[in-house]
């Protein structure tokens, strides 16, 4: 089973960065993109960044040009965040799967497809 674990997670002021990391435990052959969910306080689970095997990424409308997904050969996955806001603040999860174009619906953690991390809290104060 693959694992994926998050970190880099913290408290930054608006306008900030941060950037998270996730390592999987091997490299997911059957889970080749890589991705990052995030859980706002009080709304449901939304897909922020994903990123294919041969570096394909697509990005949330309200990331686009702040946020940057990247991997390398190894096992991880790279968010690169920048000038970021109060309504970034929530859990970030990674994910892994063949393709990830699903949203959990509701809460992150629920999701019934791919690999997930355990979350990292992103807190951005005004």
């Amino acid at each position: 089973k693959v694992q994926l674990v998050e970190s880099g997670g913290g408290s930054v002021q608006a306008g900030g960065s941060l950037r998270l990391s996730c390592t999987a435990s091997r490299f997911p052959h059957d889970a080749a993109s890589m991705g990052w969910y995030r859980q706002p306080p009080g709304s449901d689970c939304e897909m922020v960044s994903t990123i294919t095997s041969d570096g394909a990424a697509t990005y949330a409308d309200s990331v686009k040009g702040r946020f940057t997904i990247s991997r390398d050969k190894a096992n991880t996955v790279y968010l690169q965040m920048s000038d970021l806001k109060f309504e970034d603040t929530a859990v970030y999860y990674c994910a892994a799967d063949r393709f990830l174009v699903r949203v959990p619906d509701g809460e992150c953690w629920t999701a019934d497809f791919g690999y997930w991390g355990q979350g990292t809290q992103v807190t951005v104060s005004k």
